[in-house]
C-alpha cells in the first residue's frame, strides 16, 4: 500500500492509487484518481445502499460502474476523487462491523474523514461530497452542523423526504396481507421500537438485525437538512429513474432556495440513458459498457468548479 507522501507525489499521474482511512476494527480502502495535469478541485463519491462498492458496482445485480466512469470524467475535468468501499464491503470488509451494531451516522462519520483526508492529500483547502442515493443522505448528515473540510455538496438521486415516506410510496403495489404487516412493522420502527415478529417475506428489509440501522435513518429529513445547510448545493435527478423520482427533487430544491437542480431528461437512477419500461431500464443495471449519460459529468464538473457562495456570506 502507499504511502501519503508517495501518493501525494503521484498526483499528476492519471492511473488510480490506492488510499487507505485510519478506522476501526480495519482501516478503510478506496481509490484516487487524479488528473493529467493540474486539480482544480478534489471530491469524495458516497455511494449508496446496500453491499455497493467503490465502482458503483454490487452483488444484488448491479455492475455499471457508474462511480467509476463517475471519477473518470471529473478527472478529465481538472477534479480528483476518492471513492471508497464502505465498511463490510469489497476492500474494507474487515472494517465491518456487526449488522446490528450499525448506525446511519458510521457512515457518515466515515464521509467525513475521507473528505479531511482528500483535501490533505490532493493539496486542497476542502474536498466536496459527492452522494448518489442513500449516499446523498450520507453527504447531508456530514455536513449538519458545518464541516471546513466540505467545501459542498453534490447530491445524486438523493431522495427529498425521510425514508419512511418513501418506503410506503414502494410498498403500495405490494399484496396484501403484506403490505399491511410492512406499513405496521415500519410505524413500530418509527416509534423507536423493535419487531421481533418479521414475516419472512420482508426479512429482506426489515430482518431484526437491520432494525437499529433503520431506527437510526428513519427520523432523518433531507429536505429539513438542506435547507439548514448554508454551502454550494448541487441537486441532479434523472427522468427515468424508477427508484427516487422528481418529487424527491423539487422537494430538495424547495427547501433550499438557491441550490443547483438539474434535471436529465431519459437519464435513470444509476445517471445512464434508459428507457422508463422496468425491463429495458434494469437491463442498464448490469451493463458497464454503457457510458454515463451525455451531460451528467459536465454539470457536476461545471458546479463544482464556478466560484461559489454561501447562503451565509
Amino acid at each position: 500500500m502507499l504511502s501519503l507522501t508517495l501518493a501525494a507525489a503521484l498526483l499528476t499521474d492519471p492511473v488510480a492509487t490506492p488510499v487507505t482511512l485510519p478506522s476501526e476494527p480495519a482501516p478503510l480502502h478506496g481509490t484516487l484518481l487524479s488528473p493529467d495535469g493540474q486539480t482544480r478541485a478534489a471530491a469524495v463519491i458516497i455511494a449508496g445502499s446496500g453491499p455497493t462498492d467503490r465502482n458503483g458496482n454490487s452483488p444484488l445485480g448491479v455492475s455499471s460502474s457508474s462511480y467509476r466512469l463517475l471519477a473518470e470524467g471529473l478527472a478529465e475535468q481538472g477534479i480528483a476523487t476518492i471513492r471508497a468501499d464502505k465498511r463490510g464491503v469489497g476492500a474494507s470488509a474487515f472494517a465491518g462491523m456487526a449488522e446490528a451494531d450499525l448506525r446511519f451516522t458510521d457512515y457518515s462519520n466515515d464521509a467525513r474523514a475521507w473528505a479531511a483526508q482528500t483535501a490533505r492529500l490532493i493539496g486542497q483547502p476542502c474536498a466536496w461530497l459527492i452522494g448518489h442515493s442513500e449516499g446523498a443522505m450520507v453527504a447531508l448528515v456530514t455536513v449538519a452542523g458545518g464541516d471546513d473540510a466540505v467545501c459542498g455538496v453534490v447530491l445524486l438521486a438523493g431522495a427529498g423526504r425521510p425514508i419512511g415516506a418513501v418506503l410506503r410510496e414502494q410498498l403500495a403495489n405490494a399484496p396484501e396481507p403484506l403490505r399491511g404487516q410492512a406499513v405496521a412493522i415500519l410505524a413500530e420502527l418509527e416509534a423507536g421500537r423493535l419487531v421481533t415478529d418479521v414475516p419472512p417475506q420482508l426479512a429482506a428489509l426489515f430482518r431484526p438485525p437491520v432494525q437499529p440501522y433503520l431506527i437510526s435513518w428513519l427520523p432523518l429529513d433531507p429536505a429539513a437538512m438542506v435547507a439548514a445547510y448554508p454551502g454550494p448545493v448541487m441537486i441532479g435527478q434523472g427522468t427515468t429513474d424508477i427508484q427516487v423520482g422528481l418529487t424527491d427533487a423539487n422537494a430538495l430544491a424547495a427547501a433550499r432556495p438557491g441550490a443547483r437542480l438539474t434535471i436529465w431528461e431519459g437519464v435513470n437512477h444509476l445517471l445512464k440513458i434508459a428507457p422508463a419500461d422496468r425491463a429495458g431500464n434494469i437491463a442498464t443495471y448490469s451493463d458497464p459498457t454503457l457510458p454515463l449519460a451525455p451531460g451528467v459529468v459536465e454539470d457536476v464538473a461545471g458546479f463544482i468548479l464556478q466560484p461559489h457562495r454561501t447562503s451565509a456570506d
